[in-house]
């Protein structure tokens, strides 16, 4: 399913653009072609509203109506199990640090540990 949010996330970066040039809309169309249809029927209606069909998900928030999602939604997509939607606005919702800026997948990095317990094991 990553494959797909992925698709999603560059057609949405692609045509949200001021300016299309000739060569995008061939990217546009090729992106478009891989996305099954009722997904793309999904976007185009959040589309033609004027609202973008694809949000990050910031402190179990989305971020395009900055309403909390459930825990359940993040742990899927942290597990990259399924394409999760925002219940209030329907938007696509995908984790920011999940996906990179080169469009390839990697796995969460580990916390930082705590500065007092480094604190604690340096004395």
């Amino acid at each position: 399913m990553n494959k797909l949010l992925l698709i999603l996330i560059e057609l949405q970066s692609l045509e949200f653009k001021e300016t299309i040039r000739p060569d995008v809309e061939d990217r546009i169309a090729k992106l478009r072609a891989k996305i099954p249809r009722p997904f793309l029927d999904h976007y185009d209606r959040l589309g033609d509203r004027g609202k973008k069909g694809v949000a990050p998900l910031r402190n179990q928030t989305c971020a395009g109506c900055h309403i909390g999602v459930p825990v359940a939604v993040v742990m899927t997509l942290k597990h990259a199990e399924d394409i999760c939607m925002c219940e209030n606005c329907g938007r696509y919702l995908y984790l920011p640090e999940i996906v990179t800026v080169t469009g390839g997948v990697t796995s969460p990095k580990p916390a930082a540990k705590n500065g007092r317990k480094q604190l604690a094991h340096a004395l």
